[in-house]
């Protein structure tokens, strides 16, 4: 075995932990955040925007019922929201209330 076969192993395998290890403080920030729905603004969620959306930023209206923004844990239902049911922010995707 050469020294350059020996080394390839060795690297792919400091790639793995070192991609491991960066998702860890973005896990971490996610235990104390909801996915809150039907608060973002137009073009400030943070994901799940719906059908001909892609992802982040991506929200067509104010306050869209399928697009979640993060949230500190225990606030969403208590954010505003004009179109939930309930005048506030939602755990999960709901269908919009008429104005």
């Amino acid at each position: 075995m050469t020294q350059a076969t020996t080394k390839l192993p060795a690297i792919a395998l400091a790639l793995a932990l070192g991609a491991a290890f960066t998702a860890l403080p973005a896990a971490a920030q996610m235990a104390d955040k909801d996915k809150c729905f039907g608060v973002a603004l137009k073009g400030k969620n943070d994901c799940a925007a719906g059908p001909g959306t892609t992802c982040a930023g991506t929200s067509k209206v104010d306050y869209q019922a399928n697009a979640w923004s993060l949230v500190p844990k225990g606030t969403c239902e208590k954010t505003a929201s004009k179109t939930s049911p309930t005048g506030f922010g939602q755990l999960a995707a709901f269908k919009e209330k008429k104005a």
